[in-house]
Formats: structure tokens, C-alpha cells, sequence
């Protein structure tokens, strides 16, 4: 059995990991003066602060979290879980929530669930186990064992990106069927009749924007026929081109695309310079979620921005006064943070006859 100090070989690097023991001895101080010196330094001298640093650096010691959580109840770990890690919307919320939990002392753990409802159970079993002191998770789709879990977990649990009637706690977003249906009556209203759609059908935030552009052009009295293309697979910009292509050679007179992510988009547009078809003269293109590169394409592209750095912002500010401050909820469970049509240089009226030739 190892004892306290004893550092015999483990077959890989004849070194096993420091312990709390480790360093007081070296400190010649007791394991709770340690733990103490590094949870709460204010709580020790200068000096025994110095001496146990020491030994920690020396011994490169790294403080077993989880067990300081078992007898604190503090993990200092709040989970997120986002169905993506190379889809950039989620790059800037990941951002602000890091950044309002580090003000804080929490660290964030993130996995990724690849837009599977199965990953995103398993995700969640594994995370739990790690007792997170609250979780974030996007959309509000989730199956009835992980609303089961998250709301039997004890813990603050705040469902982003998405709004719902039925929170497992407290619930920011956005309504994507309304954006969807504005970025259609913005169309609309510059003269075009013939809006295509472009979606992927691995997200499920993508089928309420497909829910809302379909409700518009009803509502307008507009076809839909043969102008939605949908792919099953994930969305990519040559994914965008693809769809655009499949759209052209069912309806080669229409004159506008509304695509449910920019990705998409900027498939369509990168396409319709292929072919020569003048954007915005011939073809105007509305993208959404309002990408960093969005302002930056020739022309910049017209697009639905969202808010989701104030979303994560609300979400992580939440859970730090729940969780830091004062333990109130906040009084609405429910945030919707809206969404505005950002107009660039894509979308314009159908000012020249689009007379294309079907591929």
C-alpha cells in the first residue's frame, strides 16, 4: 500500500501523482492546513502560504477536485452542452459564458452531443457524474430521461438558444419560428414571390425555422412547391451550394433564398457567382444567426442575427446568483431575447428579370 511521500514507479515515468499528504509533509504542516492554504488562502499567514506553495511547486501537486467537492459540496464546475463544436454559432456564446463564470471562480466543462439525441444522454449521465453545480443546455428538445435527470439533479439547469412553454427550469432564447417567418415577410415586402429555403434536417431548431417559412408563405399566399431543399446530412457551405443547385433545377425563375443558417448562405451565394447570376440584382439571399464572417462576403449577406452572446450572458448570470449570489431564481423562468433582420448588400428587390436556364 502507498504510504504518504512514498514515490515508487508506475511502469510509465517511475513517478506516481503528488498527494495532499505529499506536500505536508514537505510543508511540515497537517493535510487540512494544506487544503486550507489552497482553498482558501486569506485563511493562513503570508509565510505558511509561501511554505505550502512551495512544496506544491516542487512536488507539482494538483488538488483532487472532486474530492474537495465531496466534503464541500462545491465542485466549482458548471456543465454546457452544445450539440456542435465546429458550428460557430456556438463560438461566441461558449465565449461569454466562460467569461461571466470565471469572474466567478466556476470553470466550465463542454460536451458535445453532434445533434444526437442519444449522445446527448449519454453526455448528460456523464456530466452529472462529475456533480456540476448547474447546467446549460442548448435547445429544448431533449428526451423525457435527460428532462428526467437534469430535473431530479438538484441543480439550477437553464435550456438556451430556444424557447419553450415547459422549462425543466429556467429556459433564454429566442422564438426561431417567428425569425424564420420575418425573414420571409422582409422578402416579401421587396417584391419577391418566388423565396426558396435551404435546411438541414440534423437540427431542430433548423425544422422550426422550416416550420416558420413554410407559415409565412402560406400566410401570403405564396407556393412553396419545389422550392425547399433539404438535406439530411449536417450543414456546410458546400452543402448551401448543393441545395441551391437542387432548387434551381426544379424552379430556375425564383429570386430570392432564405437559408436557415449562414453556412448555407454563403453556399448559395459562392454558387450563384459560379453560374453568373448577379446577386442582389437577379437573386437576393438572407442567411441567419449573423456569423462573423456575414458582414465580410461580396456583398455582405443580408442575415437574421440573434443574440447569443446576451443569451449566454443571461444564462450564466443566472446560475451565478443562484448559485454565488443570492439563491433567487430569477421571477421570469422563461427570457425571450428576440432577434432583428440585419440588412446588407445581398438582399435588394428584383430589379432585373432573372431568365435563367433550368442546369
Amino acid at each position: 500500500m502507498k504510504k504518504p511521500g512514498d514515490q515508487r514507479g508506475n511502469g510509465v515515468n517511475n513517478k506516481v501523482r503528488a498527494t495532499l499528504w505529499d506536500v505536508a509533509q514537505q510543508a511540515g504542516v497537517s493535510p487540512v492546513t494544506v487544503s486550507r492554504a489552497i482553498r482558501h488562502p486569506d485563511m493562513v499567514s503570508p509565510a505558511l502560504r509561501k511554505r505550502v506553495g512551495e512544496a506544491v511547486s516542487s512536488l507539482h501537486y494538483i488538488p483532487n477536485h472532486l474530492a474537495s467537492a465531496l466534503a464541500s459540496t462545491r465542485t466549482n464546475i458548471v456543465g454546457v452542452i452544445v450539440p456542435s463544436l465546429t458550428n460557430g454559432v456556438f463560438d461566441d456564446f461558449l465565449a461569454r459564458v466562460q467569461d461571466v463564470f470565471e469572474q466567478s471562480g466556476i470553470q466550465v466543462l463542454v460536451s458535445n452531443t453532434r445533434y444526437s439525441g442519444a449522445e446527448e444522454e449519454k453526455a448528460i449521465e456523464i456530466m452529472l457524474g462529475y456533480h456540476p453545480e448547474a447546467m446549460i443546455v442548448i435547445g429544448v428538445d431533449q428526451s423525457p430521461r435527460v428532462r428526467q435527470m437534469l430535473a431530479g439533479a438538484g441543480i439550477p439547469v437553464v435550456q438556451a438558444m430556444d424557447m419553450t412553454d415547459d422549462p425543466i427550469d429556467l429556459n433564454v432564447g429566442f422564438d426561431h419560428r417567428s425569425a424564420a417567418a420575418a425573414a420571409v415577410r422582409f422578402l416579401h415586402e421587396l417584391g419577391h414571390r418566388r423565396i426558396g429555403h435551404l435546411t438541414v434536417s440534423t437540427d431542430p431548431r433548423s425544422e422550426r425555422r422550416l416550420e416558420g417559412y413554410i407559415e409565412a408563405m402560406t400566410e401570403l399566399g405564396l407556393t412553396t412547391a419545389g422550392l425547399i431543399a433539404k438535406s439530411p446530412n449536417t450543414t456546410s457551405v458546400q452543402r448551401g451550394a448543393e441545395l441551391f443547385s437542387e432548387i434551381l433545377a426544379h424552379d430556375a425563375g425564383v429570386t430570392a433564398i432564405f437559408a436557415c443558417n449562414d453556412d448555407l448562405a454563403l453556399g448559395a451565394l459562392f454558387e450563384s457567382q459560379r453560374r453568373g447570376i448577379n446577386v442582389p440584382d437577379e437573386l437576393a439571399i438572407v442567411g441567419f444567426n449573423d456569423l462573423d464572417f456575414s458582414g465580410s462576403t461580396v456583398p455582405p449577406l443580408t442575415t437574421v442575427s440573434t443574440e447569443r452572446p446576451k443569451i449566454a450572458a443571461w444564462a450564466a448570470g443566472a446560475i451565478v446568483e443562484i448559485i454565488r449570489g443570492s439563491g433567487k431564481r430569477p421571477v421570469e423562468r422563461s427570457v425571450d431575447l428576440g432577434f432583428f433582420i440585419r440588412t446588407r448588400g445581398s438582399t435588394g428587390g428584383p430589379r432585373r428579370a432573372a431568365k435563367r436556364p433550368r442546369p
